[in-house]
């Protein structure tokens, strides 16, 4: 069972920086709601976004991955599933 959620966390983390990638590359990422339209933030309308949501998938894909990776090899603390 702890590999089961290690290898969870890994692809978890690497859909999160795949989503990312996919953004960085397109210019536009998923980043929520705003009230009833999905909120995009692009590279040309509103850059600060666009970054600060690039670095929050990059960081976020990275600890799931890193953390998924360090399960495997029983240096943290394995996802508890029940």
């Amino acid at each position: 069972m702890q590999m089961l959620g290690a290898l969870f966390l890994i692809a978890m983390g690497a859909g999160v920086l795949a989503v990312g990638w996919r953004g960085y590359r397109v210019g536009e990422l998923p980043a929520g709601s705003n009230f009833m339209r999905p909120f995009r933030p692009n590279r040309d309308d509103n850059p600060l976004a666009f970054r600060f949501y690039l670095a929050l998938y990059c960081c976020g894909g990275t600890a799931l991955a890193v953390w998924g990776l360090l399960a495997l090899a029983g240096m943290a603390p394995p996802l508890r599933l029940r």
